[in-house]
């Protein structure tokens, strides 16, 4: 069983299954939500259950994807994308021990200009086809 929550706790979950490799996404809504990169790992829906939700709160992306967050704190928690399996959850969130590692760098092209990517990591310059969203390499 992984936990995680917000800064303040007003968002707290559990994921009973296996997350996945964490995916870096680049892209300027994932850099604009983040302040920075979006780091983000998922698991399968019927193995997430929010503990505690009064702090969350939804923003609309786009129209296939919202994006919780904190009322309270401000901290990024989850992206959830229409049809997708899986619940992404913020890597950040996770309590230690996470049982993850580093997956892949996606929508390297449309990085910040102020940084590198560096390492041994898969690096694609858009969302690699038919490879699942954020957080699910």
């Amino acid at each position: 069983m992984t936990t995680g929550s917000c800064l303040c706790g007003a968002v707290r979950y559990e994921a009973s299954g296996p997350l996945t490799p964490v995916t870096y996404c680049h892209c300027s809504m994932c850099r604009r939500w983040h302040g920075h990169v979006g780091a983000y790992t998922a698991v399968d829906r019927e193995a997430f259950r929010l503990v505690e939700d009064r702090g969350l709160r939804w923003y609309a992306s786009s129209p296939a994807v919202r994006r919780g967050f904190c009322g309270e704190c401000g901290s990024s928690v989850l992206f959830d994308e229409e049809g997708l399996s899986k619940m992404c959850i913020t890597a950040g969130t996770l309590d230690s021990p996470t049982g993850t590692r580093e997956g892949a760098h996606i929508y390297a092209a449309s990085k910040g200009d102020y940084y590198e990517i560096h390492g041994p990591l898969p690096a694609y310059d858009e969302f690699p086809r038919p490879v699942a969203k954020p957080g699910t390499s």
